[in-house]
């Protein structure tokens, strides 16, 4: 199973949705928390919206998204916070199902887990792939 990765900091809808139709994503598995952005388009509704002109689906798993605490560590690059907020965010039955989901969905279809950093090392979605996509060769996008 192939899971890609991708985040829209600094840059623009159009070059995101070319890095995804590029890599052949059919999905996007929205992760964070708060489905919102300061960026242009980016927000729940909007970006569905764009997804979906673009021919790929959208879904948002919110238990998979990083609690405020790790968010403010992403931010300062506290990786060892952000870490151990995101371990316990997993260990709650509603992210353990979600993860399921993710996985489902990700076997379906080519699909992307997408959050805010383009950087993955900065970012919780490779915790998760860690924690749960054992065996899953993972590509991180970047636009």
């Amino acid at each position: 199973m192939k899971v890609y990765t991708i985040g829209y900091e600094a840059t623009t809808m159009a070059d995101f949705l070319a890095a995804l139709t590029k890599a052949g994503v059919k999905r996007v598995i929205d992760v964070r928390a708060l489905p919102l952005s300061r960026r242009p388009g980016f927000s729940k509704t909007s970006l569905a919206a764009s997804l979906f002109e673009a021919g790929i689906g959208y879904v948002h798993l919110k238990a998979l998204g990083t609690p405020k605490p790790g968010r403010d560590a992403a931010k300062k690059g506290d990786v060892a916070t952000l870490t151990a907020v995101y371990a316990e965010q997993l260990e709650l039955p509603e992210a353990q199902v979600q993860a399921a989901q993710m996985l489902d969905l990700a076997r379906e279809m080519p699909s992307a887990l997408l959050c805010f950093e383009r950087d993955p090392c900065h970012c919780h979605r490779t915790l998760l792939l860690q924690a749960v996509g054992q065996g899953a060769d993972v590509v991180d996008l970047y636009t």
